[in-house]
């Protein structure tokens, strides 16, 4: 029985973009532009959060090992 192909883990290297998006408050601490009358800063953490969702969904899915039979 031949081994199964393993997936690259070289993926996991995009985590490092929503750990350190947020850390970047130098830079987003302002007040415009708003959206919908938030400010910047507020809907931005919002968004990395969001953004986070979807690397880490997106490093499972394609790291994930397939249940060996």
């Amino acid at each position: 029985m031949a081994t199964p192909a393993r997936r690259s883990r070289h993926w996991q290297w995009l985590l490092v973009l929503p750990t350190t998006a947020p850390l970047l408050t130098p830079f987003t601490n302002r007040i415009e532009p708003t959206l919908l009358g938030v400010p910047f800063f507020f809907w931005y953490q919002f968004a990395c959060a969001l953004f986070a969702i979807v690397v880490i969904t997106a490093v499972h899915l394609l790291t994930r090992e397939e249940p060996h039979e």
